[in-house]
């Protein structure tokens, strides 16, 4: 993408209402209104909330929030320039209940309160497969921590990954940890009973990845 390009996405999205850009000072000294009142200040209802981390073009967001009317989603990403596409789609066809996050995802504990989450799905995150990537990954046990933190006692999170390697990794953890383990799938398109939310959606990346014959797996598990 061109820098005229980007730069034209970023001043869009300065006018796009279903876009929250914090600065990281209000993150960091706590001044971030949204935090704990996500709820009534930027939906208006009760409605539980869904992230989803690391949202990309927000297609995922964008599709949930028109499958589930009766839940908020929140896409998360740093970049952008990326989520414009989604953002973008959803003012023009009027889905309201789904916004957008431009923050860094380390960062999550100081845009959420303890329990304000109901669920959590990370979508084909860069496995960081380097070592000295492993601070980067989006199911270490730091991210496991924070996401623990802002999660209702018995909200869920879901990860969805063309990387045997993440899934592997995830279901490691998640096992030394002791916590809850509710589906796990290495190829979840082969598989009868998938849960539905899974492969009725797809990603940009995700039907290249079908079309490719790669196998997508998933997880979903309790931090408790």
């Amino acid at each position: 993408m061109g820098s005229k390009n980007k730069l034209k996405r970023f001043k869009e999205n300065e006018t796009f209402k279903n876009v929250i850009q914090p600065k990281r000072d209000e993150l960091l000294d706590g001044t971030f209104e949204l935090k704990g009142h996500w709820n009534d200040k930027f939906f208006k209802n009760n409605h539980p909330i869904v992230l989803e981390l690391g949202c990309g073009k927000g297609e995922y967001s964008v599709a949930m929030a028109q499958k589930f009317p009766d839940k908020n989603f929140v896409g998360v990403d740093i970049k952008g320039a990326r989520f414009w596409r989604g953002a973008k789609t959803a003012i023009e066809e009027q889905i309201q209940n789904v916004g957008f996050l431009r923050m860094q995802i380390e960062l999550i504990t100081q845009a959420f309160v303890k329990d304000e989450v109901d669920e959590i799905w990370i979508t084909f995150p860069d496995p960081q497969i380097k070592y000295k990537r492993t601070k980067h990954r989006m199911t270490n046990l730091t991210f496991l921590e924070s996401y623990k933190n802002i999660l209702k006692p018995e909200g869920t999170v879901n990860l969805k990954t063309d990387s045997e390697f993440m899934h592997g990794y995830t279901l490691g953890l998640l096992h030394g940890q002791g916590y809850e383990v509710l589906y796990a799938n290495h190829n979840v398109y082969k598989l009868e009973g998938s849960p539905e939310e899974v492969t009725s959606i797809q990603t940009f990346y995700e039907k290249q990845y079908l079309e490719q014959n790669k196998p997508i797996t998933y997880i979903r598990f309790k931090l408790k």
